[in-house]
């Protein structure tokens, strides 16, 4: 028999579902039960069915379904870049120079279209002289009147979202590298359940009556009390915890990285979020068809499109490196150097802007400076990638700089930071030689955390520096990751009041 004192506790709204639910035949979703009329909002279902639970009268399941839809309807009229690339390249004779494909396809589609192309297997890219040209493969051949794995799937899409279990992952995550190409659809059914407890209360006789937990004075001065039924007060029942005011994660975690660098004689650098390619790129001897510029890497701006460098000197000195190399013994990339190119308007893609800019107004040894800086790239979202991410940079500016310093450097930051179990290997940037990567394993897998070099004198040589100088990018919300165990980088920037509160203070 179920105690009297139960029955006085439940609230009003656990009486309507414990009745609702018993109605039904005990088990009901919350969309069936405001369907029927019995509840006006799922809120006051799922309130009173998770207290419900909690007294053991009813039980909640949940069942999660992820499905898949075309985000970009654009693509299903158009095709996939490399598909119209196929179509355009076949209708030429399955052979086309790679400047009259960009005219077929402009604004930058022919750039998405050629990494596909080389990707799936469907071109190959020949060089006759000067000129480069796409030619088909005879799996492109074999493809003209047929579809590929991910047209297949963007066209059962196209008839309704298709469920991840009917979909291959591995397309699924090509499509999905795509910008905004495809979405992930969750889906949550829930269904709420009485227990034998629950039916016992249910048909135990219990009365809907409207139910009062604050008295008013209004209610005392015409009675309206003497006939009330007053909700019961449990004193042992769960108060929510009183979190403290606190910083967010992420700001205390700068401002400890700050300290650290100034504890160790650092000062701080900045610059701006808008920059010309020429600082951003160039002057870092960064090769104008290197494919960071492109649009699928960099984010270039309609107003101003262009900046102009005014320092014509510094120009026409990152002009020669580019072109022979000038007066650093280097051969330089050769070619014929674009100053339109270097005045592009773009969203810095790296911290090493700060630092550049930074050398060319304190070029003699010895310095030490680093910044926490905003960065944009046009990645795509994952577990571990932002369009938007921070980069810790620094130099070093010594007459005695050496690699082993670097590596020290590095070391001393991350033990510092609580990690002295890193990896480093070597690795290419157009800006440093000799170069490195570092990575840390976390997660089941080796995560990158940064990379750091020495800058090469092409980058130096207009800023007349004449010892090593010594420079790093790491990883500002990677490093928040491993400190926190974060497994996915979305959550640093997710406004959780509930993660936020149960963070430690220290």
């Amino acid at each position: 028999m179920i105690g009297s004192d139960i029955l006085e506790g439940l609230s009003h709204n656990e009486k309507r579902l414990l009745l609702a639910l018993d109605e039904v035949g005990g088990s009901a979703s919350p969309v069936d039960l405001i369907g029927s009329g019995r509840f006006d909002l799922e809120v006051e279902i799922m309130g009173a069915a998770s207290w419900l639970e909690s007294k053991g009268m009813a039980t909640l399941t949940e069942v999660v379904e992820r499905f898949y839809v075309v985000s970009d309807a654009s693509v299903l009229e158009t095709g996939l870049p490399e598909r119209v690339a196929i179509r355009c390249i076949d209708a030429a004779g399955g052979r086309m120079d790679m400047n009259a494909l960009a005219e077929a396809m402009p604004g930058g589609a022919d750039k998405i279209a050629v990494g596909w192309l080389k990707r799936k297997g469907l071109a190959d890219i020949v060089k006759d002289g000067d000129v480069k040209a796409l030619v088909l493969t005879d799996r492109a051949r074999d493809l003209l009147d047929s579809q590929m794995p991910d047209e297949e799937l963007l066209a059962r899409m196209a008839a309704g979202p298709v469920p991840e279990a009917e979909a291959d992952p591995a397309v699924v995550k090509d499509l999905r590298g795509r910008q905004g190409m495809i979405a992930e659809k969750v889906v949550t059914s829930r269904t709420v359940s009485l227990t034998d407890l629950g039916t016992e209360a249910a048909r135990s006789g219990i009365e809907l009556r409207p139910q009062v937990s604050d008295i008013t004075d209004r209610m005392i001065q015409n009675g309206e009390w003497r006939d009330a039924e007053f909700r019961r007060y449990d004193i042992q029942t769960f108060a929510p915890t009183i979190a403290p005011a606190k910083k967010h994660p992420l700001s205390r975690l700068g401002a400890q990285v700050r300290r650290l660098f100034t504890d160790m004689g650092f000062t701080e650098m900045s610059s701006e979020y808008v920059q010309p390619a020429f600082w951003n790129l160039d002057i870092l001897f960064t090769p104008q068809d290197h494919p960071a510029r492109d649009l699928q890497d960099t984010f270039y701006l309609e107003t101003p499109s262009k900046i102009r460098v005014e320092d014509e000197e510094l120009v026409e000195a990152v002009r020669n490196i580019h072109e022979n190399g000038w007066t650093t013994g280097s051969t330089g990339w050769g070619g014929e150097w674009s100053r339109e190119k270097a005045e592009a308007a773009l969203l810095r893609t790296h911290s090493t802007v700060s630092s550049i800019r930074y050398i060319a107004e304190h070029p003699d040894a010895p310095q030490k400076a680093f910044s926490i800086s905003r960065i944009f790239r046009k990645e795509s979202i994952d577990a571990t990638h932002l369009p938007e991410f921070t980069q810790i940079e620094g130099i070093v500016i010594d007459e005695n700089a050496d690699f082993n310093m670097l590596i020290s450097i590095i070391r001393e930051f991350y033990a510092r930071m609580g990690f002295d179990q890193i990896r480093i290997r070597p690795a290419y940037f157009p800006y440093t030689e000799p170069s490195l990567e570092l990575e840390v394993f976390f997660n089941g897998k080796w995560m990158e955390l940064g990379g750091a070099g020495i800058f090469r004198p092409e980058v130096l040589a207009p800023f007349g520096v004449k010892h090593p100088v010594l420079a790093w990018g790491f990883g500002f919300e990677r490093l928040a990751m491993l400190k926190w165990n974060i497994r996915d980088i979305r959550d640093l920037y997710i406004s959780d009041l509930d993660n936020l509160k149960a963070n430690t203070i220290l």
